[in-house]
């Protein structure tokens, strides 16, 4: 690869940057074809995109990018793939899943809604959050309660109120 080839790559890795708030590194060696392929299919299929990167030129991206992926260049050590996704949670979900069936893919390290996490341990802890839509349908079903609570509250003075009048009048 020449030097202006390795340049377009690293402009192409730093723009890929500027434009998620969610990247997965993690390490697929030894999935033999057929896996692979799977792998490839189900990221497809979850909406994450998944590619192969060179080390030195995602670090080169990364020390290039506007934003701070502290210690996720440390991770950069032998077979690496990138996995980005809208969802936060997405890749984690997805590497959980693929684990049922294989030991890998393996989580090197994530950035995720400005967050970094290094270590496949921090994939459960990945695996909970929550994605955008979830957090707003949560507000929202937080934000409906007490306006139930006072409807429901009226509605039952209400017709307290009516059964009085019609037990009065009856009388």
């Amino acid at each position: 690869m020449t030097r202006e080839e390795k340049s377009q790559v690293i402009q192409d890795l730093t723009a890929v940057l500027a434009g998620t708030n969610t990247l997965y590194l993690a390490d697929i060696s030894g999935l033999n074809a057929q896996a692979t392929s799977n792998l490839r299919r189900a990221c497809y299929r979850a909406d994450v995109q998944l590619s192969v990167v060179k080390n030195t030129l995602l670090a080169k991206a990364m020390e290039a990018s506007d934003k701070d992926f502290g210690e996720l260049p440390t991770v950069l050590k032998g077979n690496t793939s990138m996995m980005i996704a809208e969802a936060a949670n997405a890749p984690a979900k997805l590497i959980k899943d693929f684990r049922k069936k294989s030991k890998k893919p393996l989580l090197k390290g994530a950035f995720a809604e400005e967050s970094i996490y290094i270590g496949d341990e921090q994939l459960d802890a990945l695996v909970n959050i929550k994605s955008r839509e979830e957090l707003i349908g949560d507000i929202i079903g937080l934000l409906q309660s007490p306006a139930k609570n006072v409807i429901s509250a009226l509605q039952s003075g209400g017709q307290t109120l009516s059964g009085i009048l019609k037990t009065l009048s009856e009388k």
